[in-house]
């Protein structure tokens, strides 16, 4: 799990999710009991990881291929992960994070055709043993998440990024990916129907994340004595 004496939890979905707004709400709950907490994304969350984002979400990169961009996600996440979430996770702090290494399975691998060997050696990588002690994965039919991309993104001026672009199918097939993702890994990853009331969805969050904090706690006055 996470190095460290904090928590990591990452939010997972589609376009559209709700993940900005659940991750908000999370942190408003945790630090309201006293935590640390610490709010990230990806691709971003660091200097040189930002730079990164803006060449991916751009499609700047989408004509050297989905190798290429496989690889520069990897970079930035390592990036991140080793200025920004592992020294978070020492310090004892919680850590949320918009998206992580199962988007890049699911974007790059599956949808992407990328063999699933050079997508998990790309994340040991990356990720250098800082694994999610918990993901959440809001799911929603695809229509449904484009349909609230697009909303948010006329609000704003906005336009679609180089993702919420492509295919309608193609969302779906991500949707599929996610959930079994989940399947295969219940004890990371806890799966949300994200078409309910947002409050209804932020409630089950904390009771999923509260499952984790003594734990973490009780390894961190341990450490400290």
């Amino acid at each position: 799990m996470s190095s460290g004496t904090g928590l990591f939890v990452t939010f997972e979905g589609g376009e559209g999710a709700g993940k900005s707004t659940q991750i908000r709400k999370l942190a408003e709950s945790l630090r309201s009991r006293g935590f640390d907490v610490l709010l990230t994304r990806e691709p971003g969350g660091s200097p040189g990881a930002e730079a990164v984002r803006h060449v991916l979400l751009s499609g700047a990169a989408q004509p050297f291929g989905t190798r290429m961009e496989a690889i520069l996600f990897a970079a930035a996440r390592n990036d991140h992960v080793e200025g920004v979430i592992r020294p978070a996770l020492n310090g004892g702090r919680v850590v949320l994070c918009d998206r992580f290494m199962d988007s890049s399975r699911v974007y790059q691998g599956i949808t992407g055709n990328l063999e699933p060997e050079f997508i998990e050696t790309l994340q040991r990588v990356a990720i250098n043993g800082v694994m999610p002690d918990c993901t959440v994965i809001l799911d929603l039919p695809a229509t449904a998440g484009l349909e609230r991309a697009s909303r948010r993104g006329a609000a704003v001026a906005i336009a679609p990024d180089r993702f919420e672009r492509e295919e309608l199918e193609t969302h779906e097939k991500r949707r599929e990916a996610f959930l079994d993702i989940a399947a295969r890994e219940p004890e990371r990853c806890h799966v949300l129907d994200a078409l309910r009331p947002e409050d209804v969805i932020a409630a089950d969050v904390l009771t999923i994340v509260e499952r984790r904090l003594p734990l973490k706690t009780k390894i961190a006055e341990t450490v400290h004595e």
